[in-house]
Formats: structure tokens, C-alpha cells, sequence
């Protein structure tokens, strides 16, 4: 494990017996982030200019990134100590905030215009004035405010992204009325009312259009209308308990998303935002509708952002690279800009809380996953968690997020096509592995290899320990659909994945497991029906065929395809071309552990029957399931 590259007070083992973390801890992680942004600084400190791959969007969006990011972590730490904070930093961000609305500076941020980046940052900075509104807004010069102001102004009437960047032109307007400048009412009504259109139920969102589910959920689709009601000077009136309520719900789950090792399970898009991920726990405490323990709020967000700490994040420089642990281009998007991963100051919510606060003086409460076994099923998108408390792996069976919407019906991506995620595992995402796609996948396989890919996820059913959902396979040069219906049925680290397909005669089937990686090349193990990948800490990703299936199996290899390490590893089956074309029932075991396991042993112990319609399996205790 990488050597962490923050100079941290002493563990406090007493608060806090699961991370030893802190308030201080929390407060000398974000100094060392915005110290160590310093030397990037343009010279009027309206920009941060980081190195690394510049977006879609170029330098001078990226530098306001740099600049809007950061600045709300600043806001948090300033308004957290009520102003006691190193003058120094209060000045750097006045003078960028001068220099940024000057139009003659050199360094002027772009103007907001029609579904620009600069939206994004806009709000970001619109919360963070509104939250260090005593030690910044009321101490600029009158005409500074008023160049804010201008800038802000361009949101009023203009045409935003249709999914959470509605909710940008929210807050950013609410601050401007805030302030009593000029500001539009309809735009922020027709925003609020339009995450209406997405919300799904049991604390919800999709992301826009579609069944686009991942943790946008929390940092953005929670966050802003509750930041919009900390803005009204009340509390949002009816929304804002409609609000509360929605985050409640989505509380009450959340903390199952979580490892014991603190990460939380490696799936959607704008992953690397890391520490974001904690936004909502903090949110809920903010502002008093959370039903989670004080001291499991510290714990889950303190485990969260120490497992990255802990593995070299942020890096020597003290800077948040694009990637998961170290720099990896292939799990981020084409807008992510160097400074994109500093949305994890969202994560610094908590600074806002007093030090008294129970979240900071409460004794650390463990996760889920570190009291039992857990089994949670999430009808609204689709999904199945199963965490194992002997090695505090949570899995994330997906049978309803794919990442489309009706103006992209054939987008897909790996962060969310795939059947499982995990907390100890991501899907391989480098270009030559996202092609083969092997890794959670179940996939016809043309003459030439080409494997059919899974994009609209038609969800079929989701409760207890079971979910299904069905995917229309599809062959280069022809539109034919074949569909795959998949149930998932969970049993400690197993899962059992019985598919119903529809091939053509000539075309072969595919199955792959977790992959495994690390930083030394995974072992591999197969015999007849089964195989698996090994990593040298013992992650033990496993297939094993329980019917339908031949002999074919096999380990299939990538170099710098996955988050997780340069060498990774995915076990799958295959069925040869032919054998049975028509129609098929193919049944699979899969696991992720680190436990030892003897797949011959599971193969020739857990049985598989065909009766009529239904599949019936039996585990070794004696215990059936029919599917």
C-alpha cells in the first residue's frame, strides 16, 4: 500500500476506535489540498492551472474549475472555524474572485452562457459565497460584488443540460436573490419542479431522462435542493421537507454501499470525485433529517476518505490526480479536466458543523457490513447489495442502471454495464478491454469475436435476496435482437446468475467474472467447468458452471485496463459455437472473496435442476431456491 502524503495529527483511538479520525484530521487534509494548490495559481489567482489532461472544455475552463472547486472546500473550512483560519487563505480566494469578474485582468472567467462549462463551476461558487458570506461577500468592495453579480446574472434565462445542471441555475439564482440582486423566480421553480419528472421513489433520482443511477444521486440530486433551502434564509418551505424526507430514505441504505476498508463500491461515472461520495451523510446531519447515529456519520465518512488517504491520495504533491487511487484516464469522461476530481471538497460538508457537534464528539459507530452479513434489495434502480462481514467486500448486482436516456439509446459505458461492482474490484475500463468486454458480462460472441453489448437494462423484478432484468443482444451488420434474461439470486459472497438466451446456431456464449487487479500480475487457476483469478492479498474472483455450460474455461488478461491496479484478471466460461444455438438456460456461480475457495468443490456441491420453467438450485446445506 502507497505511503499516505498527508502529515496528519496523532490517531485518536478512543473518539473514533475504527479510523482514529478527527475533526483535525478532516481540517489539516483540506489545508494540505489548498496549500498545495498555491503553486498553479495564476498571477491574480482567479485561475488554478493544474498539470494533467485539459477536458473538452480547455485551459481557461479548467483554470475556473481549479479555481470554483477548491473555493468551496475553502468556504467550508473558513465558515467551519467561523473565520479562524489562516488570513492568507480568505485573501487568496477574495483577490481570485476580483481578478476573475475583471474583464481586463488576463485571468476573466468565461461568461455563463447556454449549457457552458463555467455553469457548473458558477454554482459551486454561488454555495460557496453563500456559505463564508462574513469573511468574504460582506468584505468585497462594492463594485467587486457587483461584477459577481453580473457574472452570476448570465444564468438568468439561459438553457441548462436537462438533468442535475438544472439544478446549477437553481442555486446559483437563489444566491443572487439572496444578495437582493436581480434574479429570475421561474427559472428556479422550473428547475425544482423538473427533478420532480426524475425522481423515482425510496430517496431516488435518476439523473435526467432514463435509468441513469450511480452517486450523482447523493452529491448532486440531494445536495443542491437542500444547499437551494439553506439559501431561502428558512427552510424551503414544502419542498424543502419533501427534501428532507427523500434524503432520510436514501440515508437509511447508504451506509451499505460502504466496505469495511472505507470504500465505497466502484460504480457510475465521475468517480473520481472520491471523497464526494460522503456529501450526503454529511448533508444529513446538516441539516437534521438523518436517521443515521452521529457516530456512524464520522465513521463512514472518516473510513472513506482515509481508505484514499491511505493509498497515496492526494499524491506527493498534495494534488487529486484523475483516476481512482493514482492517475487513470480510462474511468474518467471527456469533461474532466485536471482539476475535476476537487468536487471532492463536497465531501468537506461536515467542516460546517460545530466541533461540538455529536458527529464530531460521539464515539465511532461501525458499518454495516462490519456488524453482519447484508442483504439489500433497491427496487427504484435496480439493484441488489450483498456485503460479507469476514472480509468486508459489498458487492452491487446491477440489474436496472445502464446509463441511457431516449436521446442516447445505444450509449454504453463500463461503469455501468456491467452486471457486478464492488468495493474491491471495478470493471476493466481501458479501450482494448472495454471491446472484449469479458469482466461481469454475459455476451454472444459473433464468428469473429465481437462480443453483443448490454445497454438498455430492462429491469423485471428486484426484492429480498433476487433481481432480473432482460437485455436485447445484438450482432455487427445485423438488427436482429436475441434477448438475455438474467436473475441474480445471492447467497453469502456467491451469486447465482441463471440466464435465459435467445442465439442464433453458430454463435457462442460468453460469461465473465469479477476482475482482479493489482499491482503484481494475478494468478489463475481453471479446470473442467471452472476458473479463477487470484491477486497476491487474496481477492479471489471465481465462475463456475452449474449448467449449461461446456468445459470452456479460461482467464482472460489486460494491462492498464482497470482502476485498481496495472495487472488485472477476469475468470469466465464460454459455450463453443453451435452448442445449443436456439435457445439456452445457462446457470453460473460467481464469487468475490477472500476467502479460499475450491471451485470442483462448489461445482460438484451446489446442483442445478430443470423443471419446466423454473430452475431449481440447491446448496450444500440442503437449502433450495427456484428461479
Amino acid at each position: 500500500m502507497p505511503t499516505p502524503h498527508v502529515a496528519l495529527p496523532p490517531s485518536d483511538r478512543v473518539l473514533s476506535p475504527l479510523t482514529g479520525w478527527t475533526r483535525a484530521h478532516w481540517e489539516a487534509l483540506a489545508d494540505r489540498q489548498l496549500e498545495a494548490l498555491i503553486p498553479y495559481a495564476t498571477p491574480g489567482l482567479a485561475q488554478y492551472r493544474l498539470p494533467g489532461r485539459t477536458s473538452w472544455s480547455g485551459v481557461v475552463s479548467d483554470g475556473l474549475e481549479g479555481f470554483a472547486r477548491s473555493f468551496l472546500l475553502a468556504s467550508f473550512r473558513i465558515a467551519g472555524a467561523q473565520g479562524e483560519v489562516d488570513p492568507r487563505l480568505v485573501e487568496r480566494y477574495a483577490r481570485g474572485l476580483t481578478t476573475g469578474t475583471d474583464r481586463d485582468s488576463g485571468e476573466a472567467w468565461p461568461e455563463v452562457t447556454d449549457c457552458s462549462q463555467q455553469m457548473a463551476e458558477a454554482a459551486l461558487i454561488a454555495v460557496g459565497l453563500h456559505e463564508s458570506r462574513p469573511w468574504i461577500w460582506d468584505r468585497l468592495d462594492t463594485d467587486v460584488r457587483e461584477r459577481i453579480v453580473d457574472w452570476l446574472w448570465g444564468f438568468v434565462g439561459r438553457r441548462t443540460w436537462d438533468n442535475h445542471w438544472r439544478l446549477y441555475q437553481v442555486v446559483a439564482e437563489q444566491f443572487l436573490a439572496s444578495v437582493g440582486a436581480p434574479y429570475r423566480q421561474d427559472d428556479i421553480d422550473a428547475g425544482l419542479d423538473r427533478i420532480e419528472d426524475w425522481y423515482v421513489g425510496d430517496g431516488w433520482y435518476s439523473d435526467g431522462q432514463g435509468r441513469g443511477f450511480d452517486y450523482y444521486n447523493g452529491w448532486a440530486m440531494h445536495l443542491y435542493p437542500l444547499l437551494w433551502s439553506r439559501m431561502t434564509g428558512g427552510e424551503g418551505g414544502g419542498r424543502g421537507r419533501v427534501y428532507r424526507d427523500r434524503l432520510a430514505q436514501f440515508l437509511t441504505v447508504y451506509p451499505r454501499f460502504f466496505g469495511a476498508d472505507g470504500a465505497p463500491v466502484h460504480q457510475g461515472r465521475s468517480l473520481t470525485y472520491r471523497f464526494a461520495t460522503t456529501a450526503p451523510v454529511w448533508l444529513g446531519a446538516l441539516t437534521g433529517c438523518t436517521p443515521l447515529a452521529p457516530g456512524l456519520t464520522r465513521r463512514l465518512a472518516s473510513g472513506a476518505v482515509s481508505h484514499f488517504v491511505e493509498r497515496g491520495v492526494p499524491d506527493e504533491r498534495g494534488l487529486l490526480p484523475l483516476g481512482w487511487y493514482g492517475t487513470f484516464l480510462p474511468m474518467t469522461q471527456p469533461y474532466s479536466g485536471p482539476a475535476s476530481p476537487y468536487w471532492a471538497s463536497k465531501g468537506f460538508l461536515g467542516l460546517l458543523l460545530p466541533a461540538g457537534h455529536p458527529v464530531w464528539a460521539e464515539r465511532e459507530l461501525p458499518l454495516p457490513v462490519e456488524e453482519s452479513d447484508q442483504y439489500t434489495a433497491l427496487p427504484a434502480p435496480g439493484w441488489l447489495l450483498h456485503g460479507t462481514k469476514h472480509d468486508g467486500i459489498v458487492r452491487l448486482v446491477n440489474h436496472g442502471s445502464d446509463h441511457n436516456a431516449p436521446d442516447r439509446p445505444t450509449e454504453d459505458d463500463p461503469h455501468y454495464a456491467k452486471f457486478g461492482y464492488s468495493t474491491a474490484t471495478a470493471p476493466e475500463a481501458g479501450a482494448h478491454a472495454w471491446e472484449r468486454t469479458v469482466d461481469g458480462h454475459i455476451a454472444l460472441l459473433a464468428p469473429d469475436g465481437t462480443a453483443s453489448r448490454r445497454r438498455l437494462i430492462v429491469p423485471l423484478h428486484c426484492s429480498g435476496r433476487t433481481a432480473a432484468s432482460r437485455y436485447d443482444a445484438q450482432l455487427p451488420g445485423s438488427n436482429e435482437k436475441f434477448p438475455i434474461e438474467t436473475t441474480s439470486v445471492l447467497r453469502g459472497p456467491w451469486e447465482i446468475r441463471v440466464h435465459r438466451v435467445r442465439a442464433p446456431a453458430g454463435v457462442a456464449v460468453r460469461e465473465g467474472g469479477y476482475a482482479v487487479a493489482a499491482e503484481a500480475r494475478p494468478t489463475a487457476e481453471r479446470g473442467s467447468g471452472w476458473s479463477l483469478a487470484r491477486t497476491e492479498d487474496g481477492l479471489t474472483s471465481v465462475v463456475v458452471a452449474l449448467h449449461g455450460w461446456d468445459e470452456d474455461a479460461g482467464i482472460a488478461r489486460e494491462i492498464e485496463a482497470n482502476a485498481f491496479g496495472p495487472h488485472s484478471a477476469t475468470p469466465y466460461l464460454r459455450c463453443a459455437a453451435g452448442q445449443p444455438g436456439g435457445r439456452g438456460v445457462y446457470v453460473t456461480l460467481l464469487a468475490l472473496t477472500r476467502d479460499a475457495v475450491h471451485p470442483q468443490v462448489l461445482r460438484e456441491s451446489v446442483s442445478c435442476v430443470l423443471e419446466g420453467t423454473a430452475v431449481w438450485i440447491t446448496f450444500p446445506d440442503g437449502d433450495s431456491v427456484s428461479v
